[in-house]
């Protein structure tokens, strides 16, 4: 079970997920004389619109990491897509703040919209940059996919292929279905009644809002740093305030709810980030789209394979990262061993395995995080130790980098447990804690 010349091949879902399935599909059956692929991406969305018809719901930051691995593929990202460059961090304890310069020039990541950026109020705004959504569908079809903008409404089986039928009457067989559709909307749904035995992931809800302040505010109050929030606020799991321009984007994930926002919101520490004037709006571009917090069950068999969001992603972070990876095996395992249910497991698996695997230590990583919120005097040793690093002159800054790589998404998990487990970051932790309590 192989693609061959002229296989017809369907991705549902035109976000990052499915517009690196499309591109890398047509790029390695390119690579290997491959006659006449085609591949068609359903994506009713118009990401170049600014507002909620154009989102994508999402936090939008890329890596470092992120962008080296597209530059070593021959994609790179225009300066048009990227509202900010972030080089630093500024960790909000109740005991204060610091801004913390990392030593490393490759440890940046970016900001980007991945709609046409948000809904402008009063008339007042930067105007939206490309957004980055849209550059990678754009740069799919530039290789040689069709985008179809219809919205997909039925998924089913014809003489043991899979067929898709759209809203407008679209009705396409196809030899390779991609399942790229995110766990917002009906995708799960049309996934599930295929009837392979799919389980859709485990999901959360998020928080994401965009709070204009305007750019010369932004440059004195946020600056080219993202900042993050260890604050004893039930039900906060994690908090971050970064830079797009003119606006500031909150990205929020826990228990949300209306007065968990509010709470956060009108916390002195969080109101220390704002103009001592600024009150939240009435009306701004917010969401609370879900995320996905666990791998789901069967998500591929014969002629049909899921990447991104709908199957195996992230923990809390990089789900841009993730995409990637699991479009980029999903094609290379398409393109040069085959579509069977077999070939996947052998070929596609492994690469979902390790993200797995790599979440499990993710929440380990994050119930460290969350400890420090409720206890002060590990507060207190992270502040200083992190403090006393930015006075160094080497590279040696353990506890800048354990933090950076936890919120940015630039390090696996797997990484950050062993960077953390080094002998060096131990004790030096606990001469801090030391310090503390002797000062107590």
């Amino acid at each position: 079970m192989e693609l061959t010349d002229h296989s017809r091949i369907a991705v549902i879902g035109g976000g990052p997920a499915g517009a690196f399935s499309a591109y890398f599909l047509l790029d390695f059956a390119g690579r290997i004389g491959l006659q006449d692929v085609a591949v068609d991406i359903y994506e009713h969305k118009e990401f170049a619109c600014v507002g909620a018809k154009g989102c994508n719901h999402c936090g939008g930051l890329v890596s470092e990491t992120m962008l080296q691995n597209l530059s070593m593929e021959g994609i790179v990202v225009p300066s048009s897509v990227i509202m900010n460059s972030i080089d630093s961090y500024r960790p909000h304890t109740q005991e204060g703040d610091v801004l913390i310069q990392l030593p490393l020039a490759q440890m940046r990541i970016a900001t980007v919209y991945r709609g046409g950026g948000p809904q402008v109020y009063d008339n007042v705004g930067d105007p939206p940059k490309t957004s980055f959504d849209d550059y990678l569908l754009t740069l799919a079809c530039s290789r040689g996919a069709e985008l179809i903008p219809e919205r997909v409404t039925k998924l089913s089986w014809q003489e043991h292929r899979p067929q898709v039928e759209t809203k407008n009457g679209t009705i396409k067989t196809y030899d390779l279905l991609v399942g790229a559709v995110g766990v917002n909307g009906g995708g799960l749904r049309l996934l599930e009644e295929l009837g392979f035995g799919y389980v859709p992931p485990k999901i959360t809800k998020a928080y994401v809002g965009e709070f204009f302040i305007g750019r010369e505010q932004v440059n004195q109050y946020i600056q080219s740093a993202m900042n993050v929030f260890l604050l004893d606020i039930p039900g906060l799991k994690f908090a971050a305030l970064i830079p797009k321009g003119g606006y500031v984007t909150l990205c929020m994930q826990g228990e949300i709810e209306e007065a968990l926002i509010s709470r956060f919101l009108s916390h002195p520490v969080v109101r220390k980030c704002f103009p001592p004037e600024w009150k939240p709006p009435r009306k701004m571009c917010h969401c609370s789209p879900k995320c996905n917090i666990g791998e789901p069950r069967h998500y591929f068999t014969d002629r049909v394979v899921l990447v991104g969001d709908c199957g195996v992603s992230r923990l809390y972070k990089d789900g841009i990262g993730a995409a990637y990876l699991t479009a980029r095996a999903c094609a290379a395992t398409a393109v040069f061993y085959g579509i069977s249910a077999k070939d996947f497991r052998k070929h596609y698996l492994p690469t979902c395995n390790r993200l797995k695997h790599d979440n499990q230590l993710g929440h380990f990583v994050f119930d460290m995080i969350a400890l420090p919120k409720k206890v002060g005097f590990l507060r207190t040793a992270i502040r200083s130790m992190a403090i006393r690093e930015q006075t160094l002159h080497n590279t040696k800054r353990p506890m800048s980098t354990f933090l950076w790589n936890t919120f940015t998404g630039s390090a696996t998990y797997s990484r950050i447990i062993f960077e953390a487990a080094h002998p060096r970051f131990i004790l030096r932790f606990i001469w801090e804690l030391l310090k503390g309590v002797l000062h107590r």
